[in-house]
């Protein structure tokens, strides 16, 4: 009788059971069919066909892809396997029934608060779902239910389509026939990805809190659960505020659900984050790349949850060789002697001719080279890029704008501009100097005039195009003063353009991306013409001159053909000093481009480069560069047909001739149409045939001596003239002279004829006298009278004689004085030609 009611007391708790069990499965078939419904809505809206293709299309579910976290694998530019995209993985699989229930509830709070009710798919959930994606698009919000996610991460692509969610939909459904609700909670805590290496949420709590699963509180749940929407952009070593915002809100839905009360919610709010932070663990290499390729593919709508958890194959252009390089170099002092270790640097490294990114040196850690280091120099830096600048907002756009000539001429001088006075970093100004003379040595006053020129619209565009966006453009800008300064990414993106004939390619880290369902898709950026062709030559070739002879000489690698620019940004005024705040170097080569940046992460009186260390910069570039170009022959700069190189007369600013001093010629390149004139004497475009030329030649020589001759034979009648017309005068003077001397001799033969009558007149008196007294005498007739007599004739005698030798001297004396005058004034004469001649000797 007992045995018998005891039979019946257990039918009937069977039987009770039964009825249960039936319920329950009755509701689960509801929700099941209600599910159908709403995908046979879909079918008749998409159309029958569509829909049951895209069913036929899914893949089967199998226990193995639902047990391990798929996450997405990094190949290089050989398309040989590097890493994960989680880099060192951490798994630990733990059973639902060790994971606490608050753990749970924390999860179910935020990512699906019906999870025991519904069937795979939440009916009402889609309902507001579908609202908002009428209102704000497809994809605006999400409806997926853990079965869902379980379902997409395990089997699906990460891609927002309708064939997905149709998909996502049918498999959620047959999902939940398979598995219990425990089972699918119990998978999807196991394989979701919480950053920092670590998959599933026993592995979580290790990594973040140093503690196991079952010893966590509500307030360490919470944040966890919050973690798999975005796990490195709420990774609460790297942003304690984000992660503490998305934290309370996860907080705030469990009380809002009713799994812990109002005061349970305020305790758990009230914890500091980095209070429950236990010490941040080593995790992988190539983290600066592996965070850009994160980046770049969340910006093409893959989100982070999916790129962890959906097995993705992920194509980069990674240089294995050139990143461990680079991370050689900023992280030892193999090759450089670093001042100290907060010292910062970013480096990127791109192909010139695609922008593929080949390395990113993000950080300097030294002998940590394996480390996380958070934040990213090389592309998430904001810094001023001073003069590297130059090329981008002034020249550059004045060569594509104005088709100015590397050698336009500007004054250097003193400059105000809205009440500001610019100078030079030298302090000085250079007066009037070519652009290629201002860029080499980087003086400040040339770049501002180009700009104030050119016009800063036109700047603004031009930068634009090289992937350099500004809301607005200012004198400065044209020195590298941008409000919002830019990235050693952006730099070495826009100088690659230079290097690529005027093509500009966004740099980046993907080629392309492989789902596991074997759909490729291409995510390489296309070329845009971004400059003319003659703007990139000539731009280069100034930047070769740079690094020549210029400011960026420490940067020169002999033998490679390379163009590249200096800048730096002055220290602030209150920091008393020798150095700069920043230091860049921007190059390239026709292979690879690269930009440097180093600095500290605040300037300030202890902390800023020295002048010292301001070379820096200019060696990273060097060594990196050097490296990546060893063993290769790089080709240089190819000249366009649309650029002419010009022997310019630096005295004039014209074309130089064949007669222009060596020295004072400059070569210089010109637009094509825009070359100034040649010298007065011209020189053909093209060079003639020789024999043709020699003629040429032969002809000015013999025209040139004709006209020698021409002139010498000139000077010769002129000299021939001259002569006559002396001789003529001599000829008339000496006539002249010679009437005058006989004019003297007749008068002087007259007086002397006058004195010899006047000698006969006195001689015949004496002799009449002497006759008389001789009569006399004989009439007194005395003897001694005749003695007395000839005494007395002979002194007549004598005296006639006497009178006679001094006439004749007289007269001989007069006549060789005349002579003598005749002689001194013809000698007179002589000397006057000579000294004639020799004057007109000394003039020629």
């Amino acid at each position: 009788m007992s045995e018998d009611l005891q039979s019946r007391q257990q039918y009937k708790k069977e039987k009770k059971k039964g009825k249960k069990e039936k319920s329950k499965s009755r509701k689960i078939l509801f929700r099941t069919f209600l599910a159908f419904v709403l995908i046979a809505v879909l079918a008749i809206g998409l159309g029958g066909y569509t829909v049951i293709a895209y069913i036929s299309d899914a893949p089967e579910i199998t226990s193995a892809q639902l047990e391990n976290p798929q996450s997405s694998t990094i190949y290089d530019m050989n398309d040989q396997e590097v890493t994960d995209v989680a880099g060192k993985e951490y798994r630990e699989i733990v059973p639902l029934n060790k994971i606490p229930k608050h753990v749970q509830n924390a999860f179910i709070a935020v990512e699906d608060v019906r999870f025991w009710e519904h069937g795979g798919v939440d009916i009402k959930r889609i309902g507001g779902a579908v609202l908002a994606n009428l209102k704000n698009g497809f994809g605006a919000e999400g409806a997926s239910t853990i079965t869902q996610q379980l379902v997409k991460k395990s089997f699906l692509s990460p891609e927002k389509t309708i064939e997905r969610k149709v998909q996502e939909a049918y498999l959620a459904v047959k999902m939940e026939e398979k598995y219990t609700k425990k089972e699918i909670l119990e998978m999807y805590l196991n394989k979701i990805y919480f950053g920092e290496g670590a998959y599933g949420v026993s592995t979580a709590a290790e990594v973040y809190f140093g503690k196991s699963v079952d010893e966590l509180t509500t307030s360490e749940a919470a944040l966890l659960a919050g973690l798999p929407q975005r796990p490195s952009g709420y990774n609460p070593y790297k942003h304690p505020e984000l992660a503490k915002k998305r934290r309370d809100t996860v907080i705030s839905l469990m009380e809002k659900h009713g799994f812990i009360s109002a005061e349970e919610s305020e305790k758990a709010q009230s914890t500091a984050v980095k209070d429950m932070l236990t010490e941040q663990k080593d995790n992988t290499s190539y983290d600066s790349y592996i965070d850009q390729v994160i980046y770049e593919l969340k910006k093409n709508g893959i989100s982070e949850k999916d790129l962890y958890t959906s097995g993705l194959k992920i194509y980069t252009t990674l240089d294995p060789k050139a990143q461990k390089f680079t991370d050689k170099v900023l992280t030892t002092d193999e090759y450089i002697s670093y001042p100290d270790d907060k010292l910062k640097a970013g480096v990127v490294l791109l192909d010139t001719k695609s922008g593929a990114i080949r390395a990113i040196g993000g950080d300097r850690s030294p002998g940590e080279e394996d480390i996380k280091k958070g934040y990213n120099y090389a592309t998430q830096l904001r810094r001023q890029p001073g003069s590297t600048a130059k090329p981008i907002m002034a020249y550059g756009p004045a060569i594509e704008k104005l088709k100015w000539s590397t050698y336009k001429q500007i004054k250097d001088e003193e400059v105000e501009i809205n009440g500001k006075t610019f100078r030079n970093w030298d302090r000085r100004f250079h007066g009037e100097i070519s652009i290629r003379t201002a860029l080499q040595w980087s003086y400040n006053i040339p770049a501002i005039k180009t700009m104030q020129e050119v016009g800063p619209e036109n700047a603004k565009e031009f930068a634009g195009k090289l992937g350099i966006n500004l809301e607005n453009v200012y004198p400065s800008y044209a020195i590298g003063g941008f409000e919002h300064g830019t990235s050693p990414l952006h730099m070495a993106g826009a100088y690659a353009a230079f290097g690529n004939k005027g093509e500009y390619n966004k740099p980046h880290t993907i080629r392309k991306v492989v789902y596991p369902e074997g759909k490729e898709e291409n995510f390489q950026p296309k070329s845009v013409k971004a400059m003319s062709d003659y703007t990139a030559y000539m731009v280069t070739d100034m930047l070769k001159t740079v690094v020549k002879e210029g400011t960026g000489t420490m940067a020169n690698i002999p033998g490679l053909p390379l163009a590249g620019k200096t800048g730096t940004k002055m220290l602030p005024e209150h920091i008393q000093g020798e150095g700069v705040s920043d230091a860049w170097f921007a190059g390239y080569t026709t292979d690879y481009t690269a930009a440097v940046w180093t600095g500290y992460d605040k300037t300030t009186q202890e902390t800023y480069i020295k002048k010292e260390d301001d070379d820096i910069s200019k060696l990273i570039f060097k060594y990196i560069m050097e490296e990546v170009s060893k063993e290769k022959e790089t080709a240089d700069f190819e000249k366009p047909s649309s650029v002419v190189e010009v022997e310019i007369d630096k005295e004039t600013g014209l074309k130089a001739n064949k007669y222009t001093p060596e020295e004072n010629t400059v070569t210089e390149l010109f637009v094509k149409g825009t070359v100034p004139e040649t010298k007065p004497i011209p020189v053909p475009d093209k060079p003639e045939p020789k024999e043709k030329e020699d003629k040429k030649e032969k002809d000015k020589e013999k025209d040139k001596e004709d006209k020698e001759k021409e002139k010498d034979k000139k000077e010769q009648e002129q000299e021939k003239k001259e002569q006559e017309q002396k001789e003529k005068e001599q000829e008339k003077k000496d006539k002249k002279d010679e009437e005058d001397k006989k004019d003297k001799k007749e008068e002087k033969n007259k007086d002397q004829e006058q004195k010899d009558d006047q000698g006969k007149d006195q001689e015949q008196n004496q002799e009449n006298k002497d006759n008389q007294q001789d009569n006399e005498k004989k009439e007194e007739g005395s003897t001694g009278d005749g003695s007395n007599k000839e005494d007395k004739e002979d002194e007549s005698s004598s005296g006639n004689k006497t009178d006679e030798q001094s006439d004749g001297g007289s007269k001989e004396d007069v006549t060789s004085q005349s002579n003598s005058t005749n002689k001194t004034e013809d000698s007179t004469d002589a000397q006057k030609k000579d000294s004639s001649s020799t004057e007109k000797d000394t003039g020629g």
